[in-house]
């Protein structure tokens, strides 16, 4: 008889600890009605170790060869859905007003606008946040801003690097801005766009639990985005990332959280400015 791997059904014992892994590595809280998500999201990968249930899978992740399973775990359980300028509203906010003020603040102390995509996926947000600055600082001064880029995953971080995507993907960026800040793919490539490197060098991209140890930057941030990821956190660590966050704000700096997210019920020092935009007060 051929033999099938993982064909079993996710037992409740499995994904109890499933959800202790996930956690103890990265405080996403997964509740009872997230079962069939994991479920469907590790049974390829029970089928590429040629494992038969969930709960051998659980005996790998338990034994001395179990910590780069585990980090493949958090990989496919964060949820990297995004796309260009999404939210547009935070981009509205943006354009309008954070950049506006702070080019004005800093350029007179010849000091660069920092920005932070503290869960930058696969790179969408922080290149839209690059191109609406790049229209800003015209004609472009390469020492005038810079952002950051850091998630928990380093599958999309990889892709994050590589700045290239697909004509269905990069059309949400408009005809226009997609010809001036992205090359066409030939051969190969074509059907894909890559950001240009005029953008690229003002993005680093790297890994980071944002829960885990002290944050590896030395300068403050004067807007961060941390959006659509509270939402998987139970009250303690929300306030617990809010506070870290809020540490790596420069005074007169603003918080931005996804627009399904708040604030309230938690402790915190920032004050409401719109909705899902916070202010971390001179």
């Amino acid at each position: 008889m051929e033999r099938t791997f993982g064909s079993s059904p996710l037992a409740d014992e499995d994904y109890h600890f499933i959800c202790k892994v996930v956690y103890d590595q990265s405080r996403i809280h997964l509740g009872k009605d997230k079962k069939t998500l994991v479920s469907s999201r590790l049974a390829k990968r029970l089928h590429h170790l040629q494992l038969p249930n969930y709960g051998e899978y659980c005996r790998l992740l338990r034994s001395s060869e179990g910590s780069d399973e585990v980090r493949f775990l958090i990989d496919r359980i964060s949820t990297n859905h995004t796309h260009f300028f999404r939210e547009i509203r935070h981009f509205d906010f943006l354009r309008q007003t954070a950049i506006p003020q702070w080019s004005a603040r800093l350029s007179s102390r010849r000091e660069t606008f920092r920005l932070w995509s503290a869960a930058c996926s696969t790179g969408e947000e922080p290149f839209s946040l690059a191109i609406h600055l790049a229209e800003h600082y015209q004609p472009a001064d390469p020492a005038a801003w810079f952002i950051e880029g850091t998630d928990i995953s380093t599958r999309v971080l990889e892709q994050a690097k590589g700045a290239i995507y697909s004509t269905e993907h990069a059309g949400a960026v408009g005809p226009e801005l997609l010809r001036k800040y992205f090359q066409k793919g030939t051969g190969k490539w074509d059907g894909y766009f890559r950001v240009k490197e005029s953008l690229r060098r003002c993005v680093r991209f790297h890994h980071l639990n944002l829960l885990e140890g002290k944050y590896p930057f030395v300068e403050l941030f004067h807007v961060i985005l941390c959006r659509n990821v509270m939402i998987y956190f139970d009250k303690p660590t929300q306030e617990d990332l809010i506070a870290r966050l809020t540490e790596r704000l420069a005074p007169g700096g603003y918080l931005l959280v996804g627009h399904s997210e708040s604030l309230s019920g938690i402790r915190h020092s920032l004050r409401l400015v719109q909705p899902a935009v916070y202010l971390k007060q001179a």
